[in-house]
């Protein structure tokens, strides 16, 4: 069974996810350069950090946790440049400077497998919160972890994906009805605010009902 366990991080309140299977580690979105996260990591087998997409409350805490674990960095191809520039990442806009630049070690793509212990990540594109975004989906344990594309009762901003708000909201709605088609129940961790499942928005989401 893979273990979660949540660090809140930031003035955002991003979420940021420590799993955990066979003594093996992955990180998703370490937001900031938190030292309760750091010293959780410490010592341990991280073997990835992933991230469900480019924006700065996702990304600002990457190169120290590569620093700590000297874990690999995984992003979805079209969000790789988000690592690079703090324009398009919206860290100069929120924090000023120059954005530390943070290395891809793996592109991916849909339907990309990441093994991680004895567990299997399956990696869905959903893109319009922006084009690179993806979800992380665990059939095994019946998780997923949804980024800033589905929230509790709520979906992810489209008019910071770069391009046309109107696309990018095409492509949201298409990205949620793509996750709801998902058959069975998961549980859902997001990427700020509390768990839910999938059921749950199924019925209750005005975005995806």
């Amino acid at each position: 069974m893979t273990k979660v366990k949540k660090f809140v991080i930031g003035e955002l309140e991003t979420n940021t996810y420590v799993l955990e299977s066979g003594g093996v580690f992955a990180v998703i979105d370490p937001a900031e350069n938190n030292e309760e996260l750091l010293r959780f990591l410490s010592g341990k087998n991280v073997k990835y950090v992933l991230l469900t997409h480019g924006h700065f409350d996702h990304i600002s805490g990457v190169n120290s946790a590569v620093n700590k674990t000297g874990a690999s960095v995984c992003v979805h191809f079209l969000d790789s440049e988000m690592l690079r520039d703090g324009d398009k990442s919206f860290y100069t806009e929120h924090y000023g400077g120059i954005q530390p630049e943070i290395k891809a070690d793996i592109l991916l793509n849909d339907g990309d497998e990441i093994s991680l212990g004895e567990t299997k990540l399956r990696v869905m594109h959903t893109p319009g919160h922006t084009n690179g975004s993806v979800c992380y989906i665990i059939e095994k344990d019946r998780l997923i972890f949804s980024g800033d594309t589905l929230f509790r009762l709520s979906a992810g901003r489209t008019d910071l994906a770069g391009i046309s708000p109107f696309v990018a909201a095409r492509q949201e709605l298409a990205s949620l009805k793509k996750l709801a088609m998902i058959p069975g129940d998961f549980t859902v961790y997001p990427g700020h605010g509390e768990e839910t499942t999938l059921q749950f928005e199924r019925e209750n989401n005005r975005y995806i009902t």
